[in-house]
């Protein structure tokens, strides 16, 4: 009877997800913000709570974090991240200190405390890879000469997760300086021998987990990337940055052919995280912390923009693609949801969950419409503004087309200064 309730109650949540994915798909938007309603809708206090398959849920949710990172390991090849790393690090400066800072200062104002505070500061900093890329994708700019721009500061962001996601695990175990400074000593030694392994054995790595055959290989790159994400989150590593390293190390064929065989399987997993999350956030918890999370997505909307616009002015793009740039890199999406994930389950400040549920849900919604308007609503902004100035200046000094009122105010101007 139990596996009968539990089939029902998962079939459900999967058929419901595959009409809500659906649904985005014809209008052309993200189904992120569906799912965490959907979760909303399932979980304690919604419409229709589940009790038979939370822990199955929790499960996949675990398996779609995975997922994630290693297919945006798989995207970059070792050499990219570091050339990336040594030509665009000031970018990825600006962005941390733009974005990362409103969320620590808006925890510590809402008497979070340091913890909470370095958790909401991920939430704010990282913007949603897979939202931008599907984006620039559908407005046709994958070719525009700021998107290269856009991607470097999205490969820094997840560069910067590696050592993010260890601190940040090791924050939330509550463990001492000594044992923290030792977790990120282990994860920056595994990252770095890693990167190392792939620049110069990349191709050694790839050739051993290669095959031939489509089942072989996704049970062999799936099977170590589990391996890996258990090994690292038993030493105190995330799981999600073994599976991110895992991703590096593959390039070429392997990396193409893993990422065409996981593609499904991760888009399934992810949704399932995205329901997970939104199962373990109480509907009537949102209203209380609605206004903070729209100031807070007002703020680093903005902030986004301007890191966008910065780095693009620093690679030489033209205005336009300045303001494309930067209203490209609003969305927030899964990252966000991972890192205040790892805090709900680790039971930090019970309203940090559902703060960043609405955050997301607002960001995920307004960010495809920044990409799209951020750069004609600056140029009606600027047209505006450059009408009054000009209207201003012809008002101050005479046209010389206006014979008879720069008579008059010649004639004013004898009158008043009493020359002759």
């Amino acid at each position: 009877m139990h596996s009968a309730v539990f089939l029902i109650e998962f079939g459900a949540i999967i058929l419901a997800l595959g009409l809500l994915g659906r649904f985005a798909g014809r209008f052309r938007f993200s189904p992120i913000p569906l799912y965490l309603l959907a979760g909303l809708a399932f979980g304690e206090g919604g419409l229709l709570p589940l009790g038979a398959s939370e822990e199955f849920v929790a499960i996949g949710a675990e398996i779609g974090v995975i997922l994630l990172l290693l297919m945006l390991g798989l995207e970059y090849t070792a050499s990219d991240l570091v050339s990336n790393l040594k030509t665009q690090y000031p970018a990825g400066l600006v962005d941390m200190g733009l974005n990362a800072v409103p969320g620590a200062i808006a925890a510590l104002l809402m008497g979070w405390g340091p913890v909470a505070a370095v958790v909401l500061a991920g939430v704010t900093w990282i913007s949603s890879s897979g939202v931008i890329a599907k984006v620039l994708n559908d407005l046709g700019r994958l070719g525009n000469r700021e998107t290269p721009v856009i991607l470097s500061i999205l490969v820094l962001e997840d560069l910067a997760m590696a050592v993010y996601l260890p601190i940040i695990t090791a924050l939330l175990a509550g463990v001492g300086w000594a044992a923290g400074s030792l977790t990120l000593g282990i994860a920056l030694g595994a990252a770095g021998l890693v990167l190392f392994l792939a620049v110069r054995y990349g191709r050694v790595i790839s050739r051993f987990v290669s095959s031939d055959d489509p089942e072989k290989l996704l049970l062999v790159v799936l099977g170590l990337t589990i391996l890996v994400a258990g090994i690292a989150q038993q030493l105190q590593v995330s799981a999600a940055v073994g599976a991110f390293l895992v991703g590096i190390a593959l390039s070429g064929e392997v990396a193409e052919g893993a990422h065409s065989l996981l593609a499904p399987l991760r888009d399934l997993f992810a949704a399932v995280f995205f329901v997970f999350f939104g199962l373990h956030t109480d509907p009537a918890s949102i209203p209380p912390v609605l206004l903070p999370a729209l100031v807070l997505a007002v703020v680093t909307a903005c902030t986004k923009i301007a890191t966008g616009y910065w780095a693009a002015r620093r690679a030489k793009i033209s205005v336009k693609g300045r303001w494309r740039a930067g209203g490209a890199l609003v969305a927030r999406g899964e990252f966000s949801i991972v890192i205040a994930g790892l805090a709900v389950t680790a039971g930090i400040e019970p309203s940090l969950g559902p703060l960043a549920t609405a955050y997301v849900l607002i960001l995920v919604i307004v960010g495809p419409l920044t990409a799209r308007f951020a750069q004609p609503v600056a140029a009606l902004v600027s047209g505006a503004v450059s009408r009054r100035r000009e209207a201003t200046a012809a008002v101050a000094v005479p046209s010389p087309r206006d014979p008879e009122r720069s008579s008059e105010e010649s004639l004013d101007g004898q009158g008043t200064s009493g020359r002759p």
